[in-house]
């Protein structure tokens, strides 16, 4: 039996919609700001968690994934992401949140590493962005998720 190439692997799923993703990440984003804004020392670092977790839920599935109907999946092993994943995809995200509290360059540095990460989603052919290069994770669209599962 021939050994699957990476490459290959990543040719049986279908670029999830970007604008399911783009509303999914806002939804997500919604969260992180609203626990940002509770009046306590730990609210800073409880949205970086959630951001850096979030989509270890639900079996792959942040809260915006799961209202969009997306999934994150690891298509080398064909399973569902992990927190481990999570973590990793969402790495490049906690650092543009790290930085947007700096004065003058924290907001233009969170501007152009979430454009960057847009961009790759945009221009990617499986809509993979830095996150998903580093966690070899894609997201897809839940129903051609469960298809391909079967």
């Amino acid at each position: 039996m021939k050994q699957e190439k990476w490459t290959d692997i990543f040719s049986v799923y279908p670029k999830a919609n970007v604008l399911h993703r783009c509303i999914a990440k806002f939804l997500d984003l919604l969260i992180v700001a609203a626990i940002y804004q509770i009046p306590l020392q730990i609210s800073f670092i409880a949205g970086l968690f959630y951001l850096l977790i979030s989509d270890g839920f639900s079996e792959g599935r942040s809260v915006g994934k799961q209202l969009i109907g997306l999934q994150t999946a690891i298509p080398e092993t064909r399973k569902r992401g992990s927190f481990k994943e999570s973590i990793i995809r969402n790495f490049p995200l906690a650092i543009a949140y790290l930085l947007f509290p700096l004065p003058y360059v924290g907001g233009l540095l969170m501007f152009v590493i979430i454009g960057l990460e847009f961009l790759l989603i945009v221009g990617n052919r499986k809509g993979m962005r830095v996150g998903d290069e580093l966690a070899r994770t894609q997201v897809l669209d839940r129903v051609v998720f469960e298809s391909l599962e079967k």
